[in-house]
């Protein structure tokens, strides 16, 4: 049977939105393989890491009829990577084994049952579905996924947490040391539901999501359980499990009052951040802002006893504050927005300062400072 017979764009395009969740190397062999069942013309491929499961589904030319098999991912992804975009390539199944061919390309591959495939087992309480544009979700991603936790004891931070309630979907990331806030307003009312996505599942959905605006942009439906979260996009199908736990009380992170406040330019500040950050050594990355009436002051110094000093005109009117930051997570959070301004508030040297947007509260950043 001929399972596909299309363009190698085509084909390479409808793996790869699959294959991001492969691992290479993987308990189970037929992990590293792509599940491919074809049902009348309709061509549905499958990936799982067990925790994980994406689907799509193409038209990819070939014969019709009802076929299921499971291949390598990777290989098959570097085979066609290889052939020219507008090359046909087809896939035909013989005894056990399948043969990719392009032009005068032709390669035998092994393939393993479909039926010891593990699907994820989707729950059956489901909450109620709502769409958001999937370029909104993609930019709320990036507003905070900097700020996850990297196989963090305390599991629950290796995530975000996506709260939906009312007309507002909101996402919190932290590491303990930074906080990132960002929240879209919905054009549906939803019931509360609080869930904390995986990181790779984070990830993967930044890499999967459209960022096309306009009149009709595409979107993204979301739909949580207790124990699982379901995404529909694209022709995509996307389950994933939810990391359990409880995500801290974010409202009580974030800084209220405090009286010292300045606006800035954000790039002015992110390049001087930049600037004075290499100095800094590569375990302490350590920056001290001084600031008063009328200049920001940012310096760094390391091991060798080399310094480095970059001053900012601010208009600011309030106390003299010396405090001390690690320099990265200042600059992330300013890499990742995309506005011209930037306002910082501070109480004191010892108390964490807050990165936010001019007259915008769907944003909000809280970094902890450290003792230079």
């Amino acid at each position: 049977m001929i399972v596909w017979k299309a363009p190698q764009n085509e084909v390479l395009a409808a793996l790869q939105s699959v294959a991001g969740i492969v691992e290479r190397r993987h308990t189970l062999p037929i992990l590293a393989n792509v599940l491919i069942r074809k049902d009348g013309d309709q061509l549905h491929l499958t990936t799982s890491d067990l925790e994980i499961q994406i689907r799509t589904s193409a038209t990819l030319g070939g014969d019709e009829g009802a076929f299921t098999t499971t291949v390598g991912a990777r290989k098959l992804i570097d085979i066609l990577r290889t052939m020219p975009s507008d090359q046909t390539v087809s896939l035909e199944s013989s005894a056990n084994k399948l043969v990719l061919k392009g032009g005068k390309s032709r390669f035998t591959l092994q393939s393993l049952p479909a039926e010891d495939f593990p699907l994820v087992q989707e729950s059956a309480s489901f909450g109620p579905a709502f769409s958001v544009p999937q370029k909104t979700l993609k930019t709320l991603l990036s507003q905070v996924s900097f700020a996850m936790a990297v196989h963090d004891i305390r599991y629950y931070l290796n995530g975000i947490l996506f709260v939906a309630e009312g007309k507002q979907l909101s996402l919190v990331a932290t590491d303990g040391h930074r906080l990132a806030f960002a929240s879209a307003t919905l054009d549906v009312e939803v019931p509360k539901q609080e869930v904390i996505l995986p990181r790779k599942t984070v990830i993967e959905l930044q890499r999967l999501l459209s960022d096309a605006g306009g009149e009709d942009q595409p979107q993204i439906e979301m739909q949580f359980a207790n124990n699982q979260a379901k995404f529909s996009f694209g022709g995509m199908e996307f389950v994933t499990k939810l990391v359990e736990g409880k995500f801290p009380d974010y409202n009580r992170v974030i800084p209220k009052g405090h009286k010292n406040s300045v606006t800035l330019g954000r790039a002015a500040l992110l390049a001087s951040l930049q600037r004075t950050a290499i100095l800094t050594s590569e375990k302490f990355k350590g920056v001290r802002l001084n600031i008063e009436p009328g200049t920001l002051r940012i310096a760094s110094n390391n091991a060798e006893q080399e310094e480095a000093v970059d001053e900012l005109d601010i208009d600011y009117g309030g106390d003299a504050i010396e405090i001390g930051f690690n320099v990265t997570y200042l600059i992330d959070a300013l890499a990742n927005m995309s506005q011209d301004m930037v306002t910082v508030d501070l109480q004191d040297a010892n108390s964490s300062a807050l990165l936010s947007i001019p007259e915008d509260a769907h944003f909000k950043y809280v970094v902890m400072p450290m003792r230079i």
